[in-house]
């Protein structure tokens, strides 16, 4: 017997045509892994957070985005701030540096979700969209600040030992 349900949609990804099944505004499958996974550079117990995050953004959006606060939080002590307070963490990576770029990145943190940025601080307002937000704004963060630092490391490091002395000559 087939029956109408109109409680019940399917979607289809742009890109892999894979089905998504909703719930009214829920989606019920896939349960997880529909953010982008974790920058690999992420230190491990932030990675944690994240992949957390995604196991559960479906069923609990606001608990997700409060995941990723706390991991950008765990991510400003990586680079060598206090992780207490987010705008304070700000100050100090501009101090230190901080690409214009990434300070608005951060920025943004701060104001998503109605400027609700302490760990395990879930903000009723925190949807599907700020949690995304916030998945892609981790990855930005770790991209400029830990893969390009690492690569360009990586690049120098493997000029021959000859040129490395002469540019370290020319800058002494």
């Amino acid at each position: 017997m087939n029956r109408r349900d109109d409680r019940f949609m399917v979607s289809y990804c742009e890109h892999c045509d894979f089905p998504t099944i909703w719930l009214g505004e829920s989606i019920i499958f896939p349960l997880n892994m529909t953010a982008e996974p974790p920058n690999q550079d992420l230190p491990e117990e932030i990675t944690e957070d994240y992949d957390e995050a995604r196991a559960i953004v479906n069923l609990s959006p606001r608990g997700a985005a409060a995941l990723l606060r706390l991991a950008i939080q765990k991510l400003c002590a990586h680079l060598g701030q206090p992780g207490k307070n987010i705008n304070s963490d700000i100050k100090g990576l501009v101090a230190a540096g901080l690409p214009p770029k990434v300070q608005e990145a951060l920025d943004s943190v701060r104001v998503i979700g109605n400027e609700s940025v302490h760990p395990g601080t879930i903000d009723l307002k925190d949807d599907r969209d700020t949690a995304n937000q916030l998945f892609r704004l981790v990855n930005f963060i770790a991209q400029k600040m830990l893969t390009e630092p690492r690569e360009i490391d990586e690049i120098y490091s493997s000029l021959p030992a000859d040129k490395l002395k002469s540019i370290h000559e020319r800058d002494n």
